[in-house]
């Protein structure tokens, strides 16, 4: 997986179709949210995907591990404590240098 995710303000110079990868996810309280797939990146070799509420993309981002089963991808919730704070550090910095560098 890519850490560099298109979107129609990346810039990165590519003649390219911009697509979402949209989810359907359900929350806590039972409800479905459409969900779109804004960043990749990967940490002790397991690989995490970030996603944004479409019709909020102002709320913070939820991150999931992707697991692949038999050449299928599946986006599976983190319930380790431990796993959780690692990836949500590694993903502020990112947020943070990507802020910083615009």
């Amino acid at each position: 997986m890519s850490e560099h995710q298109h979107d129609d303000n990346c810039g990165c110079g590519q003649d390219h179709d911009h697509e979402e990868h949209v989810f359907l996810v359900t929350d806590e309280e039972g409800n479905d949210r459409e969900m779109v797939m804004v960043y990749t990146f990967e940490s002790e070799n397991q690989a995490y995907a970030v996603l944004l509420d479409r019709n909020d993309p102002e709320e913070d981002g939820v991150i999931f591990r992707i697991e692949e089963e038999e050449e299928e991808a599946f986006l599976v919730g983190i319930e380790d404590d431990a796993e959780w704070e690692r990836v949500t550090a590694i993903y502020e910095q990112i947020a943070k240098e990507q802020n910083e560098g615009k």
